[in-house]
């Protein structure tokens, strides 16, 4: 009996964490033979530097778009490049455009709830003032104000994927949720989604807002000082997205009028954010070093493995960019 002979794809790895998700596919091709049996995953270039990389010998790409940014316009072969991020600036930016990019998508939801809701509820909760009291001396035992989530109401700047793993947490808590898309298509659990031209009835309508808006030139400064004048006074905003779409000076202004209480920032425009900027110092801002959603060697080697299957197949790959869309 003529046994098939199995699509082979060659592989370059170029990430910051290159031997863990080398290791990680190793360990999930081994678990799933059966499943790859057609399938032949060749790693011909494994690195965490560019300048690693035969950028001749480059047709299946699993990368860091910081790093895959150098070599791209320089890979004539390259046909398939699959980000180990969920947002690609970097690439969508360059002019090389003949290839499919896809996102890492689907495994960012159940750490971005862990995020969002901690520092809602630290919030909801008054945490910092509680801890305050029980390190002044004498201790200070004081019924502190507290504004439960119950009854607020959740504004998700992007209810894609990410967003829409929100709401079950949101309604657990007794939360309505709002959403904002470029379609407003109707998402299931949300309350209401509006458009960007509707972004003055989005944000009055939310207590509290996150953003998760994709990096594109639609986005940028979408948190104006005109939407968060339309916040309250108990608001917190929480962005996770990405920082070019923060109008910074708007924040620090808003923040300084009262017209929101917290800010609680994970991704900037310029990273590592400067020693010297103002939102270090700014007492109502909260600073994280974009670990909101971290995703982990297995999750890159799962995403990929699933999509490697569908391009030994021919078929469409799952989380394309649209390069003319930037998402």
């Amino acid at each position: 009996m003529k046994t098939s002979v199995p699509s082979t794809i060659a592989l370059t790895i170029l990430s910051d964490e290159a031997p863990d998700i080398k290791q990680a596919i190793t360990a999930q091709l081994n678990h799933q033979a059966e499943k790859f049996a057609d399938v032949s995953i060749d790693v011909v270039q494994c690195a965490m530097s560019a300048t690693h990389i035969d950028v001749n010998n480059v047709s299946v790409l699993l990368a860091d778009p910081d790093l895959a940014a150098s070599i791209i316009e320089k890979s004539p072969s390259l046909t398939w490049c699959q980000s180990t991020w969920a947002g690609n600036a970097p690439l969508l930016q360059l002019n090389k455009k003949d290839y499919v990019l896809t996102g890492l998508k689907g495994v960012f939801g159940k750490l971005m709830r862990e995020y969002v809701f901690a520092y809602l509820l630290q919030h909801a909760r008054n945490i910092p003032t509680f801890a305050a009291n029980q390190l002044a001396s004498p201790p200070k035992w004081e019924a502190s104000s507290r504004l439960p989530l119950n009854g607020q109401t959740l504004g998700i700047l992007g209810i894609g994927s990410i967003g829409q793993a929100l709401i079950p947490v949101a309604k657990a808590f007794g939360m309505r949720v709002v959403g904002l898309s470029r379609s407003g298509a109707h998402v299931e659990g949300a309350d209401k989604v509006y458009t960007p031209d509707q972004i003055a009835d989005f944000a009055k309508r939310a207590d509290h807002v996150v953003n998760l808006m994709p990096d594109t030139p639609n986005t940028q400064n979408m948190v104006s000082y005109e939407l968060l004048n339309q916040l309250k006074p108990h608001s917190i905003f929480i962005n996770a997205g990405r920082g070019s779409a923060v109008d910074e000076d708007a924040l620090i202004k808003s923040l300084d009028e009262g017209k929101l209480a917290h800010a609680v920032l994970d991704v900037f425009r310029q990273e590592p954010l400067p020693a010297g900027h103002a939102f270090w110092a700014h007492p109502n801002i909260s600073i994280t070093a974009h670990t909101a959603a971290e995703s982990a060697p297995s999750d890159i080697a799962d995403v990929f493995l699933n999509n490697a299957l569908r391009y030994a197949q021919n078929k469409p790959l799952n989380y394309a960019f649209n390069f003319e869309q930037g998402y």
